[in-house]
């Protein structure tokens, strides 16, 4: 049970540092589960479960603070979410697997140094991309997204900051839907493939519900440290690379 409760601790972290920049925290559980030696079995379906409790809660909180852009999210979304539930059914090798978290995870990593980096009062941008860009980009991620149980705003968020598709709020508030949709669609297509869930999710669910409710809260109000998030890469990189090597 002292094992549980950690876990549940170290979850609750994590969804609080993760939505403060509208992500769900899927790279972080992966993160913790394999310091803590989680089965590969048991990471990919506990990483969405959790990822779809935080990113409705963070959805929500940055929708309610106007951040929330529907022209910029929805040709991500329409692509993203069938190929989201094709990777989420696919079933790969455990070591294929370790070596493709590991690589997502260091790619939070740099994503998350880049962004510490960005300045609080970066504007909001009003350009948009093509559709034809956003259909390739939101497919690529989202098939990525379910194979890994990672929700994909990993890798949405460095596209929209580096190609200069939306500021920092902006960002984070698309990024959590994104993130809501294709964790849905990865775990659906998990459990139609057959797949069980932990059995201990629902204490952790309600652990990463209040570490998201606060986070998301400070995260659509004010900037955070860029500290935290360098730490936090730190620990990806450690832990991506433990997943590749070991």
């Amino acid at each position: 049970m002292n094992d549980i409760a950690m876990t549940g601790i170290y979850f609750f972290m994590i969804a609080l540092l993760y939505s403060t920049v509208g992500h769900a925290g899927a790279s972080g559980y992966l993160a913790a589960m394999a310091v803590l030696s989680f089965p590969p079995a048991e990471m990919k379906p506990t990483a969405l479960a959790l990822n779809i409790i935080v990113a409705l809660v963070t959805s929500i909180r940055f929708y309610q603070a106007g951040y929330f852009s529907w022209r910029l999210f929805w040709p991500f979304a329409l692509a993203s979410v069938p190929m989201a539930y094709l990777g989420g059914g696919m079933h790969v090798d455990a070591t294929i697997y370790k070596i493709l978290v590991g690589i997502a995870l260091v790619f939070a990593a740099l994503h998350l140094m880049i962004r510490s980096k960005v300045a609080p009062d970066d504007p909001e941008r009003t350009g948009y991309p093509g559709i034809a860009a956003s259909l390739a980009v939101g497919g690529g991620i989202g098939f990525l997204s379910g194979l890994t149980g990672v929700g994909g705003g990993i890798f949405l968020s460095p596209v929209l900051i580096i190609l200069h598709w939306a500021g920092l709020r902006r960002t984070a508030a698309v990024a959590a839907a994104f993130i809501l949709l294709n964790s849905i669609s990865g775990l659906a297509g998990y459990v139609q493939k057959g797949g069980a869930f932990p059995d201990h999710i629902a204490f952790w669910s309600v652990a990463v519900i209040s570490g998201g409710f606060i986070g998301s809260t400070l995260g659509a109000t004010k900037f955070n440290s860029p500290v935290l998030r360098v730490l936090l890469g730190v620990m990806l990189v450690m832990a991506g690379m433990k997943l590749v090597f070991i």
